[in-house]
């Protein structure tokens, strides 16, 4: 798949999302549906990620962090669209 087939979006999900296997969870889902990058946990309380691949992948990516992992609770995602980087795996950052 050629860049130009690549969409990359920047994901905030808020509410409680630390604690409950998110990054781990959203890691997997990644991985199940190709999709590289990294997720994150901030000092504010939110998860951040990054993904990149192929857009109905990176759809899949988005609406999954609408639910999380089971013991999530989800109160809003913020989504933008940023910049390729040519990630090539999904890693779990701090």
């Amino acid at each position: 798949m050629s860049d130009s087939e690549l969409v990359a979006r920047q994901v905030t999900v808020h509410g409680r999302v630390q604690g409950v296997f998110f990054r781990d969870s959203c890691r997997r889902e990644a991985e199940g549906h190709r999709v590289a990058g990294w997720v994150q946990n901030l000092d504010d309380g939110t998860v951040q990620a990054i993904f990149e691949g192929s857009p109905d992948a990176v759809a899949s990516m988005v609406a999954w962090t609408h639910d999380g992992p089971r013991h999530a609770v989800v109160k809003r995602v913020d989504v933008v669209d940023t910049e390729l980087t040519g990630l090539t795996e999904f890693r779990l950052l701090g």
